[in-house]
């Protein structure tokens, strides 16, 4: 039966994934940055993340869907006229609660970007309203990689990346993430977290390293300044007679 309903959702998702790009003009391809000539890099959540969607899916709507199911049989065993004129209610409440929740799950997909530049971080995700946060490398305090058990087993796991004042408790749930304020961001459903996290710690690095100028050349500066005397030969001079004028009264006090 899932595999019915799963390809009665399919075709119906891509008419309806179709509708809603026109519709409500939902961008098909991943946000722009403005990276000013730097690489841009596109990432979308790995095959394995919408397989474990679908995991919960099943795990919440099987139940609901086994009930009716034999309480119609029961109907029909007992009552054959019944359960005969019950069955087309039957299958719009078995099917279309999973076709609309199966094309919810694809939009998800569909619709979650995780975009970086040289300098920010960009996460798209949504399904009615499209929500798009950017996260500037400056700003990230902690990069760390969270897996669950369940995530385990689909080969996924998530990249949560805190910035300046996020690294308290985190509050509400916002499309998988858990926030204060705009402070976490989380890549959700990557099948090559590790690489994603080391990326983005370099890139912070790189951030802090250069800042608004050159960090190298501005040291070099402070070098040479230090290798050169603090004071100038008219500097020397006066000191020369302040010594001088303090030996001539300390021997002029002396008995």
């Amino acid at each position: 039966m899932s595999h019915t309903v799963d390809a009665a959702a399919a075709w119906i998702y891509r008419g309806v994934w179709a509708g809603i790009v026109a519709l409500f003009k939902v961008p098909p391809e991943p946000p722009t940055l403005p990276s000013s000539g730097e690489a841009v890099r596109s990432i979308r959540p790995s095959a394995g993340f919408l397989r474990y969607l679908k995991f919960f899916f099943w795990v919440a709507f099987l139940p609901g869907d086994i009930v009716p199911l034999l309480l119609w049989l029961a109907v029909s065993v007992a009552l054959p006229l019944v359960g005969a004129i019950l069955i087309v209610p039957l299958v719009i409440v078995l099917i279309a609660p999973d076709v609309i929740a199966y094309v919810g799950l694809h939009l998800r997909y569909d619709t979650t970007w995780y975009v970086l530049t040289d300098r920010s971080l960009r996460i798209r995700r949504g399904i009615w309203v499209i929500h798009e946060t950017t996260i500037t490398f400056e700003n990230v305090q902690n990069v760390e990689v969270a897996q669950g058990p369940v995530q385990r087993l689909f080969g996924i796991a998530d990249v949560i990346v805190q910035t300046a004042g996020g690294g308290g408790s985190r509050g509400t749930s916002h499309g998988g993430e858990k926030v204060t304020g705009a402070h976490v961001g989380v890549l959700q459903g990557l099948d090559n977290a590790a690489d994603v996290r080391d990326l983005i710690l370099d890139r912070v690095r790189r951030s802090r390293t250069t800042g608004l100028g050159d960090e190298h050349a501005i040291s070099s500066a402070h070098a040479n300044h230090a290798t050169r005397s603090e004071y100038s030969v008219a500097h020397l001079a006066v000191l020369r007679e302040i010594r001088d004028e303090a030996r001539r009264l300390t021997a002029a006090a002396s008995p």
